[in-house]
């Protein structure tokens, strides 16, 4: 059957807005990342802030640190994963590429390449998080 052009246009550019609503309809939440909550009672910026500026505070601080020996724990890396990476109800803890970590968590869903944690610890250094070591000693 002939359709003509216009016609084939407006089937695709539906087919497509429908394909862009799915989003939006009640799964929209089983495509959004689930961001594990800190375990204090607020974060040191405000949420909405964090998620848009979390960078360019860890940055700073890190020049701050490296290049000032200005060393404060408000905006430290080792802070964020002291709260944020808690170790599950098993007690192990997610290491960064897992969808548990808290920092990976949205760092797979937007495909930004977490790259701190080649220098950085991904997990609390508290002892208790920490697995115990085997071996004979």
């Amino acid at each position: 059957m002939y359709l003509p052009r216009y016609i084939k246009q407006l089937v695709g550019i539906l087919g497509v807005s429908l394909l862009l609503a799915l989003p939006l309809t009640s799964q929209a939440g089983d495509l959004l990342p689930s961001i594990p909550k800190g375990k204090g009672d607020k974060c040191v910026e405000p949420t909405a802030d964090m998620r848009i500026n979390h960078m360019e505070y860890i940055l700073h601080q890190r020049d701050d640190t490296m290049r000032r020996g200005i060393r404060t724990s408000k905006h430290s890396l080792k802070e964020c994963i002291e709260c944020h990476n808690a170790p599950a109800k098993d007690g192990k803890v997610a290491r960064v590429g897992n969808k548990e970590h808290f920092c990976s968590s949205c760092h797979i869903y937007s495909a930004v390449k977490v790259d701190c944690f080649e220098c950085h610890t991904d997990k609390p250094e508290n002892a208790q998080y920490r697995h115990a070591v085997k071996g004979n000693h």
